[in-house]
């Protein structure tokens, strides 16, 4: 399948939000099935790691990290993505250390529910271990650095995410240059899912992820967000991972802390624009802005119908 720049070009609609031409609606992931054309999946992150981008090791324990699974569930999270290292530069993690964190938090969460689980990692090995824990999806920030993660996924008959990233797992790239970054990622993302369907991943199991922040500057995250239809209409169901990134803190000039609301509007902006997987940290809010963005959008029924609906108006609570 060749990619024609020119079907990536979005064509405004008076009749509806966009729909990307994805090759397959349907995802079934373990016991859930997603329908692309009607929901935005919430992915909660969990990092059992001690230098945590967001959290700063607050879910590095064992019970820590399960409990706050359980609660990203509780408050509406349909996926919760465990991750052990980094995408940050800094040292290697050998593949048991890794998956020593990770692995244990897996098989606690799968025992308690029944939520997607992603592993997030770029080590073949710690993903086999995380399968077999219970993850039915492998979360690749490096775009498959290691080919052998499609061997892995392929062979297990789970999803995989395929990230785009030009630097080497957990190394320094200074300075990120593009000509057209929204075309680059583009390519690079048809191109390695590609790649991942020869060594076997079938397409209904292909998820895509431009990687907003990574080696990229914040003048590139805002033009992947704002171009998010062109690297939708690739096929393939778009993760946007957003929440809380340096590209929002510089937008806005705020620290982590204050970084809520702009995660949300860039949240609602990557559904409009084709995003189906949101990746975000704070899931209550998260998930009424989605669920808010989907009834909007004539995806889904308000919980209640009261408002004017009778003889009288009665105020509500």
């Amino acid at each position: 399948m060749s990619l024609n720049s020119a079907a990536r070009q979005r064509i405004a609609s008076p009749y509806g939000p966009y729909q990307p031409p994805l090759m397959y609606p349907v995802h079934r992931i373990g016991t859930r099935s997603l329908d692309f054309r009607r929901e935005v999946a919430l992915m909660a992150i969990i990092n059992r790691t001690p230098d945590s981008f967001y959290d700063a090791g607050r879910t590095y324990g064992l019970e820590a990290a399960r409990d706050a699974a359980l609660r990203a569930v509780a408050d509406g999270a349909d996926w919760v993505d465990i991750g052990g290292v980094p995408f940050a530069p800094g040292p290697a993690l050998d593949a048991g250390e890794e998956a020593a964190r990770i692995v244990p938090v897996i098989r606690a969460v799968r025992e308690a529910s029944d939520v997607i689980i992603s592993a997030d990692t770029f080590l073949p090995a710690v993903a086999e271990k995380a399968i077999e824990a219970g993850a039915t999806v492998i979360n690749d920030t490096t775009g498959m650095h290691d080919p052998d993660m499609a061997r892995v996924a392929a062979d297990a008959g789970v999803h995989l995410v395929i990230t785009h990233s030009l630097a080497a797992p957990r190394t320094v790239y200074p300075r990120p240059q593009y000509g057209d970054v929204v075309n680059e990622v583009a390519e690079f993302l048809h191109s390695r899912a590609e790649y991942a369907r020869e060594l076997g991943v079938p397409p209904e199991k292909i998820i895509v992820d431009p990687g907003h922040d990574l080696n990229k500057n914040t003048l590139h995250s805002l033009e992947l967000t704002r171009r998010l239809a062109e690297i939708a209409a690739i096929g393939y169901p778009v993760l946007a991972a957003v929440s809380n990134k340096d590209f929002i803190g510089e937008t806005l000039d705020e620290p982590k802390s204050g970084r809520v609301e702009g995660s949300l509007a860039a949240a609602v902006a990557s559904i409009i624009n084709g995003g189906r997987i949101l990746r975000m940290h704070n899931v209550r809010a998260a998930s009424r802005a989605i669920r808010m963005t989907e009834a909007i959008l004539g995806w889904r029924e308000p919980a209640l119908l009261r408002h004017n609906m009778g003889e009288r108006n009665e105020p509500q609570a």
